[in-house]
Formats: C-alpha cells, sequence, structure tokens
C-alpha cells in the first residue's frame, strides 16, 4: 500500500488573521494573570505571574512583526 507524501500547499491567506486571534488570546491570558495576582499572597507566584506575563509581552511584538512581514508578502 503506497503512501502519499506530498506535503500539503502553503496556504498563507489567513496568517495575518490566526496571528491577530494569538496576540486577543495572548493579551486576555494576560490580563486573567494580572487578576489571579490579587487572590495570592505568595511572592513567588507573583514573580512566576509576572514572568510569564514578561513572555508572553514578547510573544506579541514578535506575533506583531511576523503581521508585518505577511503584509509585506502579500504587496509583492
Amino acid at each position: 500500500m503506497p503512501y502519499n507524501n506530498k506535503p500539503n500547499p502553503d496556504d498563507r491567506s489567513d496568517n495575518v488573521e490566526k496571528l491577530q486571534n494569538m496576540i486577543e488570546n495572548t493579551i486576555q491570558n494576560m490580563e486573567a494573570a494580572e487578576e489571579s495576582m490579587s487572590f495570592t499572597d505568595s511572592e513567588t507566584q507573583r514573580q512566576q505571574i509576572q514572568e510569564k506575563n514578561q513572555r508572553r509581552q514578547e510573544s506579541i511584538e514578535s506575533f506583531r512583526s511576523e503581521i508585518k512581514d505577511e503584509a509585506n508578502n502579500n504587496q509583492e
């Protein structure tokens, strides 16, 4: 039984939309994490939340950079 090893076509038509959704979800996660800090007395947990939100902020910046790249590719 032969296997069909054809790669999937590179469909980038909705990449910008997906990236924008990822940004929105990440922002919502950051806001929820900020809210959760008010429910803990643990300085360790607060620090972990702040560190995670910093990584989330870096991800958002990467997503935005990818959106710019996609916009430039779509203009070509």
